[in-house]
């Protein structure tokens, strides 16, 4: 058991949540405004891919890894003022008439 009590976390498990602290303490140097802003998309992108992403798919958790560390670079920088995020997933719900 570990020492928290909880479940124990795997390497990958432990790299996502350090990724998401991450992005939460680039948030910081930001605007109060642009800081909620980012908070609200990172939470949302990572709330979602835990939803989505089979824990098993390991080569997909990879590249999203990869991914996140390349746009928190960007975040870091004193240039970039916020995030913005969007939905590639295909239309659902589509009627017919």
């Amino acid at each position: 058991m570990a020492p928290s009590g909880g479940p124990r976390l795997s390497g990958m498990q432990k790299q996502v949540l350090s990724l998401y602290r991450e992005f939460l303490r680039a948030a910081r140097s930001k605007s109060a405004e642009d800081r909620c802003k980012i908070e609200s998309i990172v939470s949302t992108e990572f709330h979602n891919n835990a939803k989505q992403v089979d824990r098993k798919n390991y080569i997909y958790i990879e590249y999203l890894l990869r991914r996140g560390k390349k746009q928190l670079d960007q975040l870091k920088s004193p240039a970039t003022v916020g995030l913005s995020s969007f939905d590639v997933s295909s239309p659902q719900n589509k009627t017919q008439h």
